[in-house]
């Protein structure tokens, strides 16, 4: 049975502590019903003894302690999968927000997933061609690789992704390929430009497209890999399609680790970035890959802007242990006007 609580005892920012719980696990999905009726997500963070620690989806303004209640789901975030995905645009929780129907689904899977068991793993192999020449003939991309893309700031990284989501296919083999393209902290500008460049292309309809916003809460941007990761399983080893999975920006991405685990007053790492930073980006890199026994396969992208250029950064110095092989977007080559 969900119980409904109205112990909240504080509200920092985007935390909020609720007391006197009872079999509430991490990680768990809580919603809060304010005195007017209106719901507002949240996730729980930390358990001590019988105190939550919830983060909220949305804004915090209007959260009365007295009256405001909270109710636990006994499930963690999920995400509704059917084929229908493809063509579709959602925010970076899996909600549509392309004017369309809500998908029916097949089922509701996890979003946390777990990492591929490497005696389950196949070596990767087969051709990607992504009609980038400099990527096609000098550190080509084949089925189940991780390659990750380094850029800097005012760098074409965002045309790159569009190019590559545009034109990759999978030579010599009659199996279904899809995208699954993340952008994870983008303005409205880059939003706008990714939507309206799949559309005009065509390459919407066998994409899909999660946009989480700048301006959107820094748990949803952490939530919006784990989604689209979730979406590329489903496709993959369900429906035994070759997927390749575009994340930009993993930058972004681990910003706003850094944001909310200095929101818990963890102790900082490198640059005060989480202690746990190499651990948590694995979980999402390793999520990429061949199975044996499955004919699909994910084959991941992720692009990352070097803060500074500078590929020792804990960002691009963790995703390169991770991952197989870098691609290095040149300043030096940009300002001759030589793209790839």
């Amino acid at each position: 049975m969900i119980k409904e609580y109205r112990t909240i005892s504080e509200v920092a920012g985007p935390l909020m502590l609720v007391k006197d719980v009872e079999n509430v696990a991490y990680d768990e999905l809580g919603v809060i019903e304010l005195p007017s009726g209106e719901t507002r997500s949240c996730r729980v963070l930390e358990i001590n003894g019988s105190n939550a620690l919830v983060q909220l989806f949305e804004s915090a303004a209007g959260i009365n302690l007295a009256e405001s209640k909270v109710k636990f789901l006994g499930r963690g975030m999920e995400f509704a999968v059917a084929e229908d995905m493809l063509g579709r645009v959602f925010d970076g929780l899996g909600r549509p927000i392309d004017n369309g129907p809500e998908i029916i689904p097949e089922k509701r899977l996890d979003i946390n997933g777990l990492p591929m068991n490497p005696s389950a793993r196949d070596y990767p192999n087969e051709f990607i061609q992504t009609g980038v020449s400099a990527i096609d003939g000098l550190n080509t991309l084949v089925r189940g690789q991780k390659l990750p893309i380094f850029s800097g700031s005012g760098l074409p990284h965002a045309n790159l992704a569009a190019q590559i989501a545009r034109q990759s296919r999978v030579l010599g083999t009659e199996s279904k390929f899809a995208v699954v393209f993340a952008a994870i902290g983008i303005t409205y500008e880059e939003a706008d430009f990714f939507i309206s460049d799949f559309r005009r292309t065509g390459a919407i309809d066998r994409t899909v497209l999660f946009m989480n916003l700048a301006d959107d809460p820094a748990i949803e941007r952490i939530s919006t890999p784990r989604v689209a990761l979730t979406a590329a399983e489903y496709l993959a080893f369900e429906k035994d399609m070759h997927v390749l999975v575009i994340l930009t920006d993993i930058t972004n991405y681990a910003e706003a680790l850094r944001e909310v685990s200095a929101a818990r007053k963890e102790v900082p790492g490198r640059r005060g970035y989480p202690g746990y930073l190499y651990t948590d980006l694995a979980t999402i890199y390793e999520r990429a890959g061949r199975k044996r026994d499955h004919k699909g396969s994910i084959t991941m992208i992720p692009i990352l802007t070097m803060p500074e250029d500078d590929k020792t950064h804990p960002i691009p110095d963790l995703t390169g242990y991770i991952t197989e092989g870098q691609i290095i977007l040149s300043r030096d080559l940009y300002r001759k006007n030589i793209k790839p």
